[in-house]
C-alpha cells in the first residue's frame, strides 16, 4: 500500500473549478459589456448585471464542491450542502466504473456523494484521490476502533 497522505488534505475537481470559474468570469463580463453597449435604462442594464451576478454565483457553487480529510473525520463540500463526518462514520469509499463521483457508504445505511472526487475531466486522478481518500478511512477507522477497545 502506498504511503497515506498528510493530513489535512483537499481533494477537488482541479479543471472543472478552473473550467467553472473561467466561464462565470467571462460570462459576467460579456453581458456586463452589453448592458453597458445598448441604450438601455438604469433598470434594464442593472438586470443585466444582476442576471450576469446570478450566473456566475451560480458557476462559483458548482466550483465550490470539495473534500477536505483531517486528523478527526472529513468534510464533505457539495453543491448546496456541506456535511462534517468522523472517521467511524465511513465504511467504505466508491468509486465504480461508470461512477460520475465517489459515494462514502455510512455507519448510519446512507450513501453520500462526494462531488469533490469526480473523474470527469482528470479520470486517473480521481481514482488516485479516491483511493487516498479510502486508504485514510481504513486506517483511520481501525485507529479508532483500537481506541474504543483500549
Amino acid at each position: 500500500m502506498s504511503e497515506l497522505p498528510t493530513l489535512p488534505v483537499t481533494f477537488r475537481p482541479g479543471h472543472t473549478r478552473v473550467i467553472l470559474l473561467t466561464a462565470g468570469v467571462v460570462i459576467l463580463l460579456v453581458i456586463s459589456g452589453v448592458a453597458l453597449l445598448l441604450d438601455l435604462g438604469p433598470g434594464e442594464r442593472a438586470s443585466f448585471f444582476v442576471t450576469g451576478a446570478l450566473i456566475f454565483w451560480a458557476l462559483a457553487q458548482l466550483a465550490r464542491i470539495k473534500v477536505v480529510a483531517d486528523e478527526s473525520g472529513v468534510t464533505v463540500v457539495n453543491i448546496a450542502s456541506r456535511r462534517r463526518l468522523a472517521w467511524a462514520e465511513i465504511l467504505q469509499v466508491n468509486l465504480r466504473p461508470g461512477d460520475p463521483w465517489v459515494f462514502l457508504n455510512l455507519s448510519d445505511g446512507t450513501s453520500l456523494p462526494a462531488l469533490g472526487i469526480q473523474p470527469g475531466l482528470a479520470k486517473q486522478r480521481a481514482i488516485a484521490d479516491a483511493q487516498a481518500l479510502r486508504a485514510l478511512a481504513e486506517a483511520r477507522s481501525t485507529a479508532a476502533s483500537g481506541e474504543d477497545r483500549g
